[in-house]
C-alpha cells in the first residue's frame, strides 16, 4: 500500500469566505491564471476531475472543462487555521490545525523588533542591512552591492511569518549562513514566527541570482501529524522537496531535499517505481509554481509550471498499484493577477485518485485536515485530532 500526498505551491481555486479578513476577495489563482493565458491544456489534471473541483465553487476554468467521468474524486478544502501561508497550510493538511496564526512584522522600516535583531547582531558579529518587507530578488538587487562592501547579511521580511537572511555565497559562506539562521531560529520562538530562511545568493552587482541553496528553518510543531501517526506504526514515511524543512524533519523516515518541480518529480517517480520499497507514505511539495511565478506575478510562467506537472502525471500514476492513494491538492493561492505579490487565502483543489476505482463528488470540505485523516484511514493508523476521512 503506497499514498502520495502531492502539493501544488499556491495552487489555489477561488477565495474563501473570511477572505475579506486578509484583502484577498477575487482571488482565485487556478481561473485567472487560465483567463490570462491563451490556448490552455492541462489534459491529465481535467481528466482526474480539476474542472470539477472549480464548478463546486460555482466557477469555470477558461480551456479547463468538467470531465463528465473523472477519474478521481473531486472537491476543494478550506483552511481552517487563521492565516495563509507555506507552515500554516502544509501543518494543517497533515493534521495540525492552529487556533491562532503565526506572527508577522510590519513593512518597516524597521519591521523586526530590537529584541530580536540586538542579539542576533550581537551573536553573529555584525549589523544587518535590510530590516524591510520586500521581494527577495528586489532586496538583493537594491541592496546586494552594499552587502558585498560591508559583508553585513540582508534581513528581510514578507506578509508571511517569515525572518529571511539574504547573503552573497562569496561574503557568507552557506555553512555559515545557516548558522546565522539557526541563531535567528531561536530568537524567533518567542514571537512565534513560523520560518526563519535562507536565501543565498550569487552573482555581480545588476546581475545577482539566488541560488538553490535556499533551507527553512521551521518552528517546533504543536502536535503529532499524520506523518508521526503512520512513521510509527511501522510504516516508512518519506519527504519531497522542502516537506523535511517545513516539518523539521519530524515524523520523516526518508528525506530528498530536491530543489525544482522536475528534480522533485522524478524523485517521485523514482521512488513510486522503487519495487524494493514496502508500504509507504510520501509527502511532496512542488514549490515552483509559488515561489518562482506566483510571488513575481508571471501568470505565463505559472501556467508553464503547470503544463510541466501536467505532462509529467501519467508517469506518476502509470507507477500506481490498485489500491494506492494518489492525492494532489494545494497549500494556499498565490493569485499572479491579483494586486502585490503576497499568498491569497483561498480554497485548494484536491483530487483523490485510485486505480479502477469511480471518481466521485467530494463537496467542499472544511479543513486542510481531511486529508491528513484520509490518509491515516488509509493506512489504518490511530485517527489524528483533526479533520474528516474521504476515503
Amino acid at each position: 500500500m503506497k499514498a502520495v500526498l502531492i502539493v501544488i505551491d499556491s495552487f489555489g481555486i477561488g477565495y474563501l469566505p473570511d477572505a475579506d479578513r486578509y484583502g484577498d476577495v477575487g482571488a482565485n489563482t487556478a481561473m485567472h491564471i487560465c483567463e490570462s493565458v491563451e490556448g490552455v491544456e492541462l489534459k491529465n489534471l481535467a481528466q482526474l476531475g480539476l474542472g470539477n473541483c472549480a464548478e463546486i465553487l460555482g466557477h469555470r476554468l477558461p480551456g479547463i472543462s468538467a470531465a463528465a467521468r473523472p477519474l478521481a474524486s473531486f472537491g476543494v478544502m478550506a483552511e481552517r487555521s487563521p492565516g495563509k501561508d507555506t507552515t500554516t497550510g502544509h501543518w494543517e493538511l497533515a493534521g495540525v490545525v492552529l487556533d491562532k496564526p503565526f506572527h508577522t512584522f510590519p513593512k518597516g522600516p524597521p519591521s523586526f523588533p530590537e529584541d530580536i535583531l540586538e542579539p542576533f547582531s550581537k551573536a553573529i558579529g555584525s549589523g544587518v542591512l535590510g530590516n524591510v518587507s520586500a521581494s527577495g530578488t528586489e532586496i538583493i538587487e537594491r541592496l546586494g552591492e552594499k552587502h558585498l562592501k560591508t559583508g553585513c547579511p540582508i534581513v528581510y521580511t514578507s506578509a508571511d511569518s517569515v525572518f529571511q537572511i539574504a547573503a552573497h555565497e562569496s561574503v557568507v559562506p552557506v555553512e555559515k549562513l545557516y548558522a546565522m539562521c539557526v541563531t535567528a531560529r531561536t530568537l524567533c520562538d518567542p514571537f512565534q514566527v513560523g520560518r526563519v530562511i535562507a536565501r543565498p545568493f550569487t552573482g555581480a552587482p545588476g546581475s545577482f541570482e539566488r541560488t538553490d541553496r535556499r533551507k527553512d528553518f521551521s518552528i517546533a510543531l504543536p502536535a503529532p501529524t499524520v506523518l508521526d501517526r503512520v512513521a510509527g506504526s511501522g510504516t516508512s514515511t518519506v519527504g519531497v522537496g522542502k516537506i523535511g524543512d517545513i516539518f523539521n524533519e519530524q515524523g520523516i523516515g526518508e528525506s530528498f531535499h530536491d530543489k525544482g518541480n522536475r528534480h522533485c518529480l522524478e524523485r517521485t517517480r523514482d521512488v513510486l517505481r522503487d519495487k524494493r520499497r514496502g508500504d509507504f507514505f510520501m509527502f511532496v511539495n512542488l514549490v515552483d509554481t509559488d515561489m518562482i511565478y506566483g510571488h513575481r506575478r508571471d501568470p505565463s510562467g505559472y501556467y508553464r509550471a503547470l503544463r510541466e506537472i501536467d505532462d509529467f502525471l501519467p508517469q506518476l500514476t502509470a507507477s500506481l498499484e490498485e489500491g494506492d492513494l494518489f492525492i494532489i491538492t494545494a497549500d494556499h493561492g498565490c493569485d499572479p493577477t491579483f494586486p502585490g505579490s503576497d499568498h491569497t487565502r483561498e480554497h485548494v483543489p484536491l483530487l483523490a485518485f485510485q486505480m479502477a476505482r469511480p471518481g466521485r463528488n467530494l463537496g467542499v470540505r472544511a479543513s486542510f485536515a481531511d486529508a491528513a485523516q484520509t490518509i491515516a484511514d488509509f493506512f489504518g493508523v490511530p485517527a489524528i485530532e483533526n479533520g474528516n476521512s474521504f476515503l
